[in-house]
């Protein structure tokens, strides 16, 4: 073969040769995009299904707690995310009355009080306001210092003594009844009877958990 049919070959081997290699590379090329598009397809479910996690975990927090009892609205805020229930003040209305007259101490009126049937509620730590007659003349305080709260449910009771004239004169407003309210902003005060009594100067004792206790020493 002469020298110059042997280059021509040679050449058009190269040539040849450098067109597969060119191919080949641009195939790897392809080949080596199409990795990272696929990988970031595989990952787009797991991308969605963290945000709706998110979500759900978002909406669950906003979701009433059942141990603060917000989900109620029942109770009050102590400030630390907890609540407590709120504690319901007796009004007259709330209370079965009586009454019973007493030898002791010169005389007084025993006010007995004792929570309807199904209500739980607390007299406060105040005097009971007791008045009498069309004058609404208003018995004085019998203790020098208030008691303490008082819880009225079931059989609870509660007692005030009434003592209704602490002068030694002859004066005084013969009356029935007398008129009493849990406080003096009780909107519904009650008329009990008590027999005939003269008033002069009334005086009423704390509310008490024990009878003894109310006796309306002058």
């Amino acid at each position: 073969m002469s020298s110059n049919r042997r280059r021509a070959l040679l050449v058009s081997a190269a040539v040849v040769c450098g067109t597969l290699l060119m191919t080949a590379c641009e195939d790897g090329d392809v080949d080596a995009g199409a990795g990272p598009t696929q990988d970031s397809s595989s990952a787009a479910p797991s991308d969605s299904s963290t945000a709706d996690g998110g979500q759900n975990t978002d909406k669950g927090s906003d979701a009433p707690s059942e141990e603060t009892g917000e989900a109620d609205g029942s109770g009050a805020d102590t400030g630390d995310g907890k609540r407590v229930p709120v504690e319901q003040s007796c009004g007259a209305n709330d209370i079965s009355w009586s009454t019973r007259s007493e030898s002791q101490a010169g005389g007084y009126i025993l006010i007995m009080a004792k929570a309807k049937s199904g209500i739980t509620c607390y007299l406060p730590a105040e005097l009971p306001t007791v008045a009498f007659g069309s004058d609404g003349t208003q018995a004085g305080p019998a203790e020098q210092s208030v008691g303490e709260q008082i819880k009225l449910s079931g059989s609870t009771t509660a007692y005030a003594g009434v003592n209704p004239k602490t002068t030694n004169s002859n004066g005084g407003k013969e009356l029935d009844s007398i008129i009493v309210g849990v406080g003096d902003e009780d909107p519904d005060p009650v008329s009990l009877k008590v027999g005939t009594i003269t008033v002069d100067s009334p005086v009423v004792t704390n509310w008490h958990t024990a009878p003894a206790e109310a006796v309306p020493f002058s």
